[in-house]
């Protein structure tokens, strides 16, 4: 007979094995790792191109997630995209997946218009091999061979400031 602990163990378990099986393919944020092939990201864009981190081997990409109600991440965008425009001839790709829905999208267009790289809608709080995006800003930079090169999951204050940009992206470029 199971004691009432080791039964709610293993019916924790089969939940969690119940909850991944009905999620195939979309990873844990936790599974990411640093010097790992970065899982694939595709930016669907605001005029509708498309933008996937695979085509992107040979440049260094910040692929980075915000919404325009996010005070850090209006605050971390300018600071982005001046650093992406002064890199981009050396090979630096930004990418901006926004968290806002659809009825938001004249003011994600309003604040897309400032910046110096592409945006697009998330469409789904999930990205992937990313996980579920429950905190934001946060960042993920793939190196020219396409493999991770920083986790924002793991930042303390995930936000890009010049120091950091300087310590993390500089040196792949």
């Amino acid at each position: 007979m199971h004691s009432e602990p080791s039964r709610r163990a293993w019916l924790r378990r089969v939940a969690a094995l119940a909850g991944a099986a009905a999620l195939p393919g979309v990873a844990r944020a936790n599974d990411l790792r640093v010097g790992a092939p970065a899982p694939p990201l595709v930016l669907h864009t605001l005029d509708g191109a498309s933008i996937a981190t695979r085509d992107l081997l040979g440049e260094v990409v910040i692929a980075t997630f915000w919404a325009t109600w996010c005070d850090p991440c209006r605050t971390e965008l300018p600071i982005l995209s001046a650093y992406a425009a002064r890199h981009a001839q050396q090979g630096l790709r930004v990418l901006g997946f926004c968290l806002d829905g659809p009825d938001d999208l004249p003011k994600v267009r309003e604040v897309a218009a400032t910046l110096s790289f592409p945006i697009g809608l998330l469409g789904s709080p999930w990205a992937g091999g990313y996980g579920r995006i429950w905190r934001i800003p946060v960042s993920f930079v793939i190196d020219r061979q396409g493999l991770l090169r920083y986790d924002g999951w793991r930042a303390r204050h995930p936000a890009w400031d010049e120091a950091r940009l300087r310590r993390v992206a500089t040196p792949l470029l």
